[in-house]
């Protein structure tokens, strides 16, 4: 088989024919595990950073129609996720809706896309968290030794950030005892973090001055649509619940459920708490690092701010816990069909989990986090995101065309037209990132397919199956 017919060699859907999906991992997880994952790997930075700095530069008060717009956009890329997921419960995420939809190469450069995605933005998470811990211990009167209070920058002294190291190598120990274990402690620290934003909504209202709502859009409805690109990267983490596909229970009924369920509690606490927030202080005062904290020291609640603290270190630990299950079981779907080592799909013959893999994910991950100052790279984590929304949204109107006889327990509905705004609304914020987001993006890309060319491309599963 030459190359043009492997890059356009497709994978066929396992229910295409009535069958059932065989995998290695165990069935364990129901509808309620899943909203608890999507909840844990969406709400995090966005809400106890993003939403201030957001408000005080771009939005101001707009900001609640910044995200009512980010979560609409976002739900319409949900509604396909939740198709493909329903129909395709294949480990694997966007990659293996797009070997089944457009073929192997292009799967292979949303796969290694996606591994990008998770990487960095688990990387940028374990970071964030060290920076938020050493935070609180200073306030205690604790510091560490500069050299290894960050990652490696001589000129400030520092070399490793060994916290951000120790939090990867705990999440990765966690994930490997397998699904069911990691999600029970995840639903405790969800349960805690909703908790707390709880809290600060409902203590925060009864606070609120509506004055501080005047003016609504001190920067026009430009600054609330430049509002709504940067809170759609709050809402990134719901694709994560695909990636669990295998060790769903009634994966066809369940993933809709999980998807739709985790969008939709995110989208009422981003809102909520954005128009407390907003109410509290006056928007210009809120281009700080911890805008949550800030307000209740504004409003004289510092009882609180310890409260705050548990919910945002929880609220990291989640998403970092999710990012690095997704990765996990990327990694382990690439290492099954043969585009990457057959050892990334090695299951733990006790825990039913991808053990090798998480691993992998967690040592690579500890590395980033603990060495490289990431600095703009940390668009790289968004751009792999829009590019996986787009080529699910696409996928879903493709595969309305080549199998409209496929069983379909979810269906996106006005298709094409709701996957087709989709997928406009991505394309604009692809537009409003950087320049330097773009070129290292291009080169990851590269990078992906000379390891195809020299790897991916030989060892395919698929194509060993089929006759040359």
């Amino acid at each position: 088989m030459n190359l043009k017919q492997s890059l356009l060699r497709k994978k066929p859907i396992p229910l295409l024919h009535g069958g059932e999906v065989r995998s290695s991992l165990k069935k364990q997880l129901g509808a309620l595990d899943l909203i608890v994952l999507g909840v844990g790997s969406i709400v995090g930075t966005g809400i106890f950073v993003l939403t201030g700095v957001t408000a005080a530069t771009h939005a101001g008060p707009g900001l609640i129609l910044s995200f009512l717009l980010a979560g609409v956009i976002c739900a319409f890329c949900a509604l396909c996720y939740a198709e493909f997921a329903s129909t395709v419960p294949v480990s694997g995420s966007a990659y293996t809706y797009s070997y089944s939809t457009f073929g192997e190469g292009f799967a292979w450069i949303l796969g290694w896309d996606l591994v990008l995605e998770y990487g960095f933005a688990s990387a940028l998470v374990s970071s964030s968290w060290s920076g938020y811990v050493q935070s609180i211990l200073a306030g205690f009167g604790i510091h560490l030794p500069t050299a290894i209070s960050s990652a490696f920058n001589p000129a400030e002294g520092t070399y490793v950030d060994v916290p951000a190291i120790i939090i990867a190598l705990v999440v990765a120990w966690i994930i490997s005892r397998g699904a069911k274990e990691s999600t029970r402690l995840n639903t405790f620290m969800v349960y805690l973090k909703v908790g707390v934003i709880l809290l600060f909504i409902g203590v925060g209202m009864f606070y609120v001055e509506p004055d501080n709502w005047t003016p609504f859009m001190p920067f026009g409805f430009g600054g609330v649509m430049t509002g709504a690109a940067i809170a759609f990267l709050a809402y990134i983490g719901f694709d994560v619940i695909a990636t669990a596909a295998e060790e769903v229970k009634q994966p066809q009924k369940n993933l809709p459920i999980g998807i739709l369920g985790s969008l939709a509690i995110v989208s009422v606490l981003y809102v909520a708490v954005t128009a407390v927030l907003t109410g509290l202080v006056p928007y210009d005062l809120l281009n700080v690092k911890d805008p949550v904290a800030f307000a209740l020291l504004y409003i004289q609640q510092d009882w609180m701010s310890y409260f705050i603290s548990l919910g945002a270190i929880a609220g990291l630990t989640t998403v970092l816990m999710g990012v690095m299950f997704g990765q996990s079981r990327l990694l382990y779907s690439l290492g099954r069909d043969g585009l990457l080592p057959k050892k990334m799909s090695s299951v733990h013959p006790k825990s039913k989990s991808p053990k090798f893999s998480t691993w992998v994910t967690g040592i690579g991950v500890a590395l980033f986090s603990g060495l490289v100052p990431l600095g703009n790279l940390a668009d790289l984590a968004s751009i792999g995101t829009l590019f996986a929304f787009i080529s699910v949204s696409l996928g879903i109107i493709v595969l309305r065309k080549t199998h409209p006889d496929l069983k379909r327990t979810f269906r996106v509905p006005f298709v094409p037209w709701l996957p087709l705004i989709a997928i406009i609304s991505c394309v604009y914020l692809l537009t409003t990132l950087q320049r330097i987001t773009w070129i290292g993006f291009i080169v990851w890309l590269v990078i992906g397919i000379i390891i195809y060319a020299a790897y991916g491309y030989r060892n395919s599963r698929l194509g060993k199956d089929e006759p040359s």
